[in-house]
């Protein structure tokens, strides 16, 4: 038994806040449904997350420095790296190329880096955005070219702030769920059994092979799972791989 993930589209208004989690690990897989209207982004449950579909971008401008902020659908810190290491390489020219990141459907793997500016005023601004809109699986880099205007400890925090959040915003969010996988074995003659209970139930059917002896890998999501799997536990004959 494995996971993956479902999904549902929504697109939030950014919120405030500088929430930052523990370090550790995590990992997880899904699939998209319906597009929702513009609105905030509310709580979601232990077996679903909040990440974005597509990468965006958006800039800002602040006493002639500008700031593009760019953000990513990632997966692995590997990602992260391939992508940060290709934004410093084209604005080689830029002053600064900051970012943060969060990993994990349990929201538990992110860093923030400052790239050069004060400590604090970039990254950490950043990743305050991602907690804000409850996001992960996603990574943010702002690009800022020197206008020429010092902007100040409080003038970096909110310009950083602002292009994360305008990056955010021009993204389409997506909510997806935390599936888990089940594999059965079993002989032809229970096909109507097992059928009748994925069509009440509504598992995903991620393979299937059909003989005298039959196999079906399902996926459904995690709080759904306990009431698939007891149903499929009580049909005689059938073993759960």
């Amino acid at each position: 038994m494995g996971e993956s993930h479902q999904s549902k589209v929504t697109t939030p208004l950014p919120r405030e806040g500088l929430g930052v989690g523990s370090v550790g690990s995590a990992g997880s897989v899904g699939s998209v449904g319906s597009v929702g209207s513009a609105g905030s982004v509310g709580s979601v449950g232990s077996d679903c997350y909040l990440t974005i579909l597509s990468p965006s971008s958006a800039q800002y401008t602040e006493k002639r420095s500008k700031f593009l902020a760019f953000a990513f659908p990632v997966s692995t810190v590997e990602e992260v790296k391939e992508l940060v290491e290709a934004h410093a390489k084209k604005y080689y020219d830029a002053r600064h190329v900051c970012y943060a990141y969060m990993l994990g459907h349990e929201r538990l793997v992110f860093r923030a880096n400052d790239n050069g500016e004060p400590s604090g005023t970039a990254g950490k601004p950043i990743l305050g955005q991602i907690n804000s809109n409850e996001l992960t699986d996603v990574l943010i880099i702002v690009v800022r070219y020197f206008g020429g205007v010092k902007l100040g400890t409080s003038g970096l925090i909110q310009a950083y702030k602002t292009a994360a959040a305008e990056a955010i915003a021009a993204a389409t969010i997506i909510e997806k769920t935390v599936d888990e996988r089940i594999i059965v074995a079993f002989e032809y003659t229970l096909m109507n059994q097992v059928m009748r209970i994925v069509k009440e139930e509504e598992p995903a059917i991620l393979s299937q092979e059909f003989d005298n002896d039959c196999q079906m890998t399902l996926a459904i999501r995690a709080s759904l799972m306990p009431r698939l799997r007891d149903r499929l536990e009580k049909v005689d004959g059938l073993r759960i791989l």
